[in-house]
């Protein structure tokens, strides 16, 4: 997936379909003078619906289509014949995916199994034909309901990645380039802040063919959870990851310092995303010699299980994939 194509959050206008109108037909046949009321009932109008999908990874589909509008249910007509229903419309969406109501902001549904249809606006229901309001007294009446009006209304829908682990670190901390050694991923690498401006998904190959998904967050800096930097927009895909990987480079002034930062802003944003499985890795560590990692070793966070990786050297990351599965399993 290219970054450009990575899109999570889109704003949507959704009109479910009107009732068909019920028919006032009254019967005319030859040699039958008065056959009475028999006009039947309107179609119910189309629905809005929305269904999972467990090969999309993004709303990129919903970037350029926004509008989606039901068809209105079909007339009643004689012979107490139903008019159809309007055809329903289908929203395809990512498993991981919330929807919310854009004057609200309440959630309405989250979607996170495959083929699961939920229906977001009901059509309109059909009315009655004048057959429905015969009575000993009203023995020919000549009315019928309208159909009735479906629902509208604008929608935020979100996405929240499903990863099996991801990836926590300051920028620069070598998230992207981790996840390209380790996966198929090309995601964009350079040797300044912010690099990642989306997250970047792949799939990490394990002994036996065994597999797990990894996601690469845009990199968090103190402060995140209150807006500042890029990682605010991204804390909530953490929130689906099963294990989370926090990667701090080697060359870093205070790695304790660093880690408790992360772990901080973690905690502002959700507090149950401390209950997560946590593995700390050493980053860029093929720039140390065995003294100065011991050294490193000695002061690292207590309570929390580290390695020293390089993506580069390609140093530990068979260690590091072995861990991973066994948290994950």
């Amino acid at each position: 997936m290219t970054e450009g194509n990575f899109v999570d959050y889109i704003k949507i206008y959704a009109s479910s379909g009107k009732g068909g109108q019920g028919s006032a037909h009254l019967h005319r046949e030859k040699y039958i003078t008065k056959g009475g009321p028999d006009g039947g009932d309107g179609g119910r109008g189309g629905h809005i619906i929305l269904r999972g999908d467990k090969n999309m990874w993004t709303l990129f589909h919903l970037k350029f289509k926004r509008h989606f509008r039901a068809e209105g249910g079909g007339a009643g007509s004689k012979s107490r014949s139903t008019g159809s229903d309007g055809e329903d419309i289908y929203v395809d969406v990512p498993l991981g995916t919330i929807i919310k109501d854009a004057d609200t902001d309440e959630v309405i549904v989250e979607i996170t199994e495959d083929k699961k249809e939920v229906v977001l606006l009901r059509g309109g229901k059909g009315g009655l034909g004048n057959w429905n309001f015969k009575s000993s007294t009203n023995q020919t009446p000549r009315y019928a309901q309208p159909g009735m009006d479906g629902a509208e209304g604008w929608f935020r829908i979100e996405l929240k990645l499903l990863a099996d682990v991801g990836l926590v670190g300051f920028p620069n901390a070598g998230k992207s380039t981790l996840l390209s050694v380790l996966t198929a991923a090309k995601p964009k690498i350079a040797d300044y802040a912010f690099t990642t401006l989306k997250p970047n998904l792949g799939i990490v190959e394990h002994r036996n063919h065994q597999t797990f998904v990894m996601a690469d967050i845009p990199g968090i800096i103190e402060g995140a959870a209150e807006g500042k930097g890029l990682g605010h927009r991204f804390l909530r895909h953490i929130e689906r990851n099963s294990a989370l990987l926090f990667l701090i480079p080697a060359d870093a002034d205070d790695i304790n310092k660093e880690y408790e930062i992360l772990l901080n802003e973690l905690k502002k944003h959700n507090p149950e995303l401390l209950d997560k499985d946590r593995l700390l890795a050493i980053s860029k560590s093929d720039m140390l010699d065995d003294e100065l990692q011991e050294e490193i070793k000695a002061e690292l966070p207590k309570g929390v299980d580290a390695l020293f990786i390089s993506s580069v050297a390609q140093k530990g990351l068979q260690e590091l994939k072995d861990k991973l599965w066994k948290m994950l399993n």
